[in-house]
């Protein structure tokens, strides 16, 4: 009888301190369950156009990624979103966007594979953390059949190749682990 007193009051124990655990990583604006790490004092973000200045150029790309990254960052982070400068600020421009040949056929100089390659530079800059500012250049790629033309496969390859990009640029920027 005692045993399971002890046992019941154990198990409360673990939980409650379970809930305060949670409690304070979520109410102290440094953790959230994304796996970002913000500065206590930051509140906004801002994302500046991306500029495409790739030798080929897809009209829509630009404004596809802004606004990949600034959704991301709203939706995964207690940060607003502002016009002017944030307390973190993302800034950059689309440096390539290249289609090459992969993986040769057998017997046969005709490539089996094109990979769509899109490559960003990226300026961060944290207001309150200067160690974690940096200039990085994010580059990747999917691939297609070479049977198919860019233009039947861009439309479901950008996107993908997009979002790969926002999350690598998410982790580098906002998540410490």
């Amino acid at each position: 009888m005692i045993y399971r007193a002890i046992s019941k009051m154990k198990k409360r124990l673990i939980f409650i301190t379970y809930i305060l655990l949670i409690y304070n990583l979520s109410s102290c604006g440094i953790y959230s369950f994304t796996g970002a790490s913000i500065p206590p004092g930051a509140k906004t973000v801002s994302v500046e156009y991306f500029k495409n200045n790739a030798p080929i150029f897809n009209p829509t790309l630009s404004q596809e990624l802004t606004e990949m990254l600034q959704n991301k960052l709203v939706s995964q982070t207690t940060l607003n979103l502002t016009d002017g400068k944030g307390d973190l600020q993302f800034k950059g421009q689309i440096v390539d966007y290249s289609v090459s040949p992969v993986g040769l056929l057998a017997g046969s100089e005709t490539s089996a594979q094109n990979r769509l390659t899109i490559k960003v530079k990226v300026e961060f800059i944290n207001e309150f953390e200067e160690s974690s500012n940096f200039s990085e250049t994010f580059t990747r790629y999917a691939e297609y059949p070479s049977s198919e033309i860019l233009s039947s496969v861009e439309g479901s390859l950008v996107p993908e190749i997009i979002e790969l990009i926002t999350d690598d640029i998410f982790q580098k920027a906002v998540v410490n682990w």
